[in-house]
C-alpha cells in the first residue's frame, strides 16, 4: 500500500487509522542526531550541546507508553426531537499515553456538526448542545477526532466518524377545538351526528314509542299533551380524517426560484411544502386531541402514507411520516388518493396544476366533506431578469384563483394557510355551520 493510500485510510477512519509519528518527532530525532554526529565529526562542542538536549527530550517523551485505539462514543442522543436545543453526551477515551484530543463538536449556537474543540484526553465525558431551528432530518453530530500523544510526537487519526442523524418533528400550531364536522363512523366521540343517540344536546321531543327508556320521558310535555313524550338527543361520534399532502411541488413566493418541475433539493423555509407540513401537523394534533382517527396520504408517493389511528403515538407517527414524505418529495405526473367512505378529506397543496384539483373535486362528488388548504406563498414576486416576469407571475395567480373557484363551486371548502392558525380557524367555524360549503 502506498503512502497516499495509507493517509487516505487514516482520514476516512479505515484500518490505517493508527498511531503514527508527526513531523515534530521526525524533526526532533533527525535534527538531534544530525547535530550530535556533525559536532563529533567537526569537533564542535556547541553543536553537540545544541543537539543533545533536543535528542534527549524527544527520547524521554517517547518513554511514556502509547498504544491501544482511542475512541469517541455518543450516548443519550435523542433520535427524534422538537425544534430548538437539546443535549447529548460524548464519551472520550484517549487510551493509554494520550494527552490531547481534537474533537469536532457542535457549539449549540447554530446548526451543523460544529467546529473542532481541543480537549484533554482525560476529559472523560462531554455534554454538548445540539440546535435545530427547522424541522426535517439531518446530521446532528459527527465526532471527528484526532488524538495526540506525549508532546504531540505521536498522533492517532484523524478519524472521520459517521454522521449521527436526528429527526426534528414539524411544529404544531394551536388550533381551536371543534373542527369540521365529519360524517361519523363510530358510536362515540366529540362530534354531533345526525342520528339520535345518548349525548346531552337535545334533538327533538316526540311521542313515546315501545322500547324507549323511562328516564327519557319529559313529564312536563307529557302532562300538557296528555300522552307520554320523550326527549331525543343527538349522537356523538368520532370522525375519520385523511390528510392528503401534495409533495410534488415545493415553491416559494420568488418565481425566479422555481425550477422546471417546481422541485427543490431540500424543503425551502417558508415554501409551500413547509407550510403544508406545518398545517398538517397542526390539524392532526387538533383532531387527535378530541379522539378522532387521523391518517396521512402522500399524493405523489402513496406508499409513504400512514394508516389511521388515535392517540399520542399516532401523532408521533404522523409527524414522523410528514418528515419522511417531505424528504422524498419530488415531481409526480399524476396524484393518487384513495378516500375512505365517510372520511373528512383535507388536501394541502399549492394547487398549481389541474390533476390535484380534479382529485379534490372527485373526493367531494363521492360525498366526502373536503377541505382544501391552499399553501401557495404569496404574493408572488416576478423574476426581475426576464422582461415577461410580471406578466407570467400574474398569469399564474389568475390560473390559481380559477382553480380555487372551481373547487368552491363543487362544494369544497377552500381556505388559505399563511403559517398561522387564524385563517384556518375561521374557515373551520364557518364550515361547522349547517349548509355552509363555500368559504371565500
Amino acid at each position: 500500500m502506498s503512502r497516499a493510500e495509507r493517509v487516505r485510510e487514516a482520514f476516512t477512519g479505515g484500518r490505517g487509522a493508527r498511531w503514527h509519528p508527526t513531523d515534530a518527532l521526525v524533526r526532533g530525532v533527525g535534527l538531534g542526531v544530525g547535530m550530535v554526529v556533525l559536532g563529533a565529526l567537526l569537533h564542535r562542542v556547541e553543536l553537540v550541546l545544541l543537539g543533545a538536549p533536543l535528542l534527549v527530550s524527544t527520547l524521554v517523551a517517547l518513554v511514556s507508553p502509547v498504544g491501544g485505539t482511542p475512541s469517541v462514543r455518543v450516548r443519550a442522543l435523542p433520535r427524534i426531537g422538537e425544534v430548538g436545543s437539546t443535549r447529548a453526551t460524548v464519551e472520550l477515551d484517549g487510551d493509554e499515553g494520550a494527552e490531547l484530543m481534537a474533537v469536532r463538536l457542535p457549539d449549540g449556537r447554530e446548526e451543523g456538526v460544529g467546529p473542532v474543540h481541543l480537549l484533554p484526553a482525560s476529559a472523560g465525558a462531554v455534554t454538548v448542545a445540539l440546535r435545530r431551528d427547522s424541522w426535517g432530518q439531518g446530521a446532528a453530530l459527527r465526532p471527528d477526532h484526532l488524538v495526540a500523544g506525549p508532546d504531540g510526537l505521536l498522533v492517532h487519526g484523524p478519524v472521520t466518524a459517521p454522521e449521527l442523524g436526528r429527526t426534528t418533528l414539524p411544529p404544531v400550531r394551536p388550533l381551536p377545538a371543534g373542527l369540521l364536522p365529519a360524517r361519523p363512523l363510530g358510536l362515540v366521540g366529540a362530534h354531533r351526528a345526525r342520528r339520535p343517540g345518548d349525548s346531552v344536546e337535545l334533538r327533538d321531543i316526540r311521542a313515546f314509542q315501545p322500547g324507549d327508556r323511562l328516564r327519557r320521558v319529559d313529564w312536563r310535555v307529557s302532562l300538557r299533551a296528555g300522552a307520554l313524550h320523550v326527549r331525543e338527543h343527538h349522537a356523538e361520534a368520532d370522525a375519520d380524517v385523511l390528510l392528503a399532502l401534495d409533495t410534488r411541488l415545493d415553491v416559494t413566493a420568488e418565481v425566479a426560484d422555481w425550477t422546471a418541475t417546481g422541485r427543490a433539493v431540500t424543503v425551502r423555509p417558508g415554501g409551500s411544502l413547509d407550510l403544508a407540513v406545518t398545517a398538517a401537523a397542526s390539524l392532526a394534533a387538533g383532531y387527535l386531541r378530541q379522539g378522532d382517527r387521523v391518517a396521512l396520504a402522500d399524493l405523489g408517493r402513496p406508499q409513504l402514507g400512514v394508516r389511521a389511528g388515535v392517540g399520542r403515538r399516532q401523532l408521533l407517527r404522523l409527524r414522523t411520516g410528514l418528515v419522511r414524505c417531505a424528504r422524498s418529495a419530488g415531481w409526480a405526473p399524476k396524484p393518487v388518493l384513495h378516500v375512505p367512505h365517510g372520511a373528512l378529506v383535507v388536501v394541502l397543496s399549492p394547487f398549481l396544476d389541474a390533476p390535484v384539483v380534479e382529485l379534490t373535486v372527485h373526493a367531494a362528488r363521492r360525498g366526502n366533506a373536503v377541505l382544501a388548504v391552499d399553501v401557495l406563498p404569496g404574493p408572488l414576486t416576478p423574476d426581475p431578469e426576464t422582461p415577461w416576469g410580471p406578466g407570467a407571475a400574474r398569469i399564474v395567480e389568475l390560473e390559481h384563483e380559477v382553480r380555487l373557484e372551481a373547487m368552491r363551486r363543487h362544494g369544497v371548502v377552500v381556505v388559505r394557510w399563511d403559517g398561522g392558525g387564524a385563517p384556518l380557524a375561521g374557515a373551520l367555524r364557518l364550515a361547522a355551520r349547517p349548509g355552509r360549503r363555500v368559504v371565500r
